[in-house]
């Protein structure tokens, strides 16, 4: 009798371990979210961006076009990594980045849309932070570039705080010149890597913060879908 009871907890115990729910690629279980409206501090590091080689600036800007379609093929996360360090990547000890910033303040918060989730780029630890479980790629925008591509990075600006250091006129044009430097870092980027890229600036800020659920005081400026050029 003993022995029938201790195989039935057996039995029990692997059947749920096997029926254990996973955690999105990168992520560990504990970190899940328990459901995907809330955010959650699960993180993932990034692998370590490549400084040196690649495509030469001058094949870059020579090659640099606008690619609307894109093949199935997933980004990887060196891909990802690589974007996202072009764009507000930490390049020295003082925390300067990749991309220029009125008295370093470095206003721009950058997204990342997966079909696993929703993530936040944090430069300082060069890791992705996931908000969302929620594949929302669909719900940024209207443009169907947007809704089909494998990954879409948000740019978006943290215009209140600016605006506590000078002029709200000035304060806007200089939110949205560093969001246009970031951008173009990571269109030329997406060339060396032989990826497609596009910026799209005409959005629906409303629509794109409310779809990411950005706070207040912060605004949605442009979306980047990128992937693997249709052959």
């Amino acid at each position: 009798m003993r022995k029938l009871s201790l195989c039935i907890l057996l039995f029990a115990a692997t059947t749920l371990t096997a029926q254990a729910p996973s955690a999105p690629s990168g992520l560990t279980a504990a970190a899940k979210p328990d459901n995907a409206s809330a955010s959650v501090s699960a993180s993932i590091a990034l692998p370590a961006p490549t400084r040196t080689g690649g495509m030469s600036l001058n094949e870059a800007l020579a090659t640099r076009r606008s690619i609307r379609s894109y093949s199935g093929q997933p980004i990887t996360m060196d891909e990802i990594s690589q974007l996202l360090w072009s764009g507000q990547g930490i390049t020295t000890d003082k925390g300067q980045r990749t991309a220029p910033s009125a008295h370093a303040q470095y206003f721009l918060r950058l997204y990342v849309a997966r079909p696993e989730g929703f993530f936040e780029y944090i430069p300082a630890t060069h890791s992705l932070k996931l908000l969302s479980a929620k594949d929302i790629r669909a719900a940024l925008s209207t443009q169907d570039v947007v809704k089909n591509a494998p990954i879409v990075f948000l740019i978006a600006g943290e215009y209140e705080r600016a605006a506590k250091i000078t002029q709200r006129e000035v304060s806007q044009r200089l939110v949205n010149l560093e969001a246009g430097h970031a951008a173009q870092n990571m269109l030329l980027q997406a060339t060396a890597l032989r990826l497609g890229a596009v910026s799209v600036g005409g959005v629906d800020a409303k629509q794109t913060a409310q779809a990411a659920a950005l706070p207040a005081d912060i605004g949605a400026i442009y979306l980047i879908p990128v992937g693997h050029p249709k052959p």
